[in-house]
């Protein structure tokens, strides 16, 4: 009995194991990253608390109508008294001076990107050498203006043998037509010659018939005076035939051909003269040079383009004459319509407007982007009420190709179009 009570005292009571099994109560302890627990969830209810009232705040205070304004101004709309939903969607274009100005609606407004209305990629019509270049990217220059020169010893030599070919079937033509007529004239006069001896010849012939039937003249005289009769008759008909040559024989098949020779030698002179003058390469119209693609020494061939040599010397375009071109919804093409009247500004410089009118609807829709592709001319300045072109000082400076535009397309046409 005594053992087993020892052995119950020697071991642990059941509450003390089971408050040695239970984890320090670290929260208690001072000094210890514990607390922050306990306040985290007030702080969020505070936050949460903040933010709901600066929302009631902004949704029960009054609009800023001027603020309104301003931005809608920016985007070349105006707004009225009534606050921005009081004329949404609606423009006010300035009148002529003396009258009022007039509210349009505005139907769609979208962005695009300027574009030229002619691109013309300048190429040489012939193969060379570029022995001296006049272009720069940005340089204006007038149709006709001298862009570049090739080499021109081969298409100046061509250019020289055509010119002598022309002058030699030249001389050969008018050796045949035009001394003809003398010919002719010369024959004649030979066979009015002969037919007058002939004559003489045929009166003594027949005086010595006569004198040898009454034995009265020798038989060399006899036979002296029908050799010259029959020899003078054999020249008679000799040129009276050269005269019908000369008159219409085989010289009109002479002068044919020669005639066919001076021909072939003008359309060989008038290739080789445009090869040679298409060694200076001319500007084509009147406008800014856009890139330059070579270089001065470069070989340059027109039917180079799927080789190593340059196609082509730059590209240059009319910068007076732009469109927008825009790719419109199809949810949206039908707030779109031929001769439409809109207004353009670049996102680069907003604060001038352009107007301009719907030119062109693409007939075949983009199958990948869901949209019709739509070219918008670009006219004058909205701000002047004559249809004036693009000024020109303003070529090139604030409309340039591939630069962002926003096109506001207004539900009326356009009064003045000039395409």
């Amino acid at each position: 009995m005594n053992e087993m009570e020892n052995s119950n005292a020697a071991k642990p009571a059941l509450s003390e194991r089971v408050r040695s099994l239970r984890l320090t109560e670290s929260s208690d302890t001072p000094g210890n990253g514990g607390a922050w627990r306990t306040w985290i969830p007030w702080a969020l209810c505070v936050f949460f608390v903040c933010a709901a009232g600066v929302f009631a705040l902004e949704a029960l205070s009054p609009i800023d109508d001027d603020l309104i304004k301003k931005l809608a101004q920016e985007r070349g709309l105006n707004v009225g008294k009534g606050g921005a939903d009081s004329t949404a969607g609606k423009l006010v274009l300035p009148g002529a001076p003396g009258s009022s100005s007039t509210t349009v609606d505005i139907s769609l407004e979208s962005k695009g990107y300027v574009v030229a209305f002619k691109l013309i990629q300048v190429s040489p019509k012939i193969t060379g050498t570029v022995m001296k270049l006049n272009i720069m990217e940005g340089k204006k220059v007038e149709k006709g203006f001298v862009l570049a020169v090739l080499e021109d010893v081969e298409y100046k030599s061509d250019y020289l043998h055509s010119v002598a070919a022309v002058r030699t079937a030249k001389a050969r033509v008018d050796e045949l037509k035009t001394y003809r007529g003398e010919e002719i004239q010369q024959a004649k006069a030979e066979l009015d010659d002969s037919v007058a001896q002939f004559d003489q010849m045929l009166a003594k012939y027949n005086r010595t018939v006569a004198l040898k039937q009454r034995s009265a003249v020798a038989p060399e005289d006899y036979e002296a005076a029908v050799s010259s009769y029959n020899s003078m008759k054999a020249r008679v008909e000799r040129l009276r035939l050269a005269l019908q040559l000369l008159e219409k024989g085989p010289r009109d098949a002479k002068i044919a051909a020669a005639d066919g020779d001076y021909r072939l030698a003008l359309a060989d002179l008038a290739k080789a003269k445009w090869r040679f003058q298409n060694t200076q390469i001319v500007a084509p119209i009147t406008g800014i040079i856009l890139s330059k693609k070579t270089e001065e020494g470069n070989l340059v061939n027109p039917s180079a383009f799927s080789s190593g040599l340059s196609a082509s010397l730059c590209e240059m375009a009319d910068l007076y004459d732009l469109e927008v071109d825009l790719s419109i919804a199809e949810r949206d093409i039908a707030k779109v319509f031929e001769r439409q009247e809109c207004r353009i500004r670049a996102e680069a410089f907003p604060e001038r407007i352009y107007t301009g009118y719907v030119s062109r609807i693409m007939p075949m829709a983009d199958r990948s982007k869901a949209a019709v592709p739509v070219r918008v001319c670009v006219q004058f300045p909205a701000q002047d009420p004559k249809s004036q072109p693009l000024p020109k000082e303003e070529q090139g400076a604030y409309l340039r190709p591939d630069m962002g535009a926003i096109v506001t397309f207004l539900n009326r046409k356009a009064a003045n179009t000039s395409k």
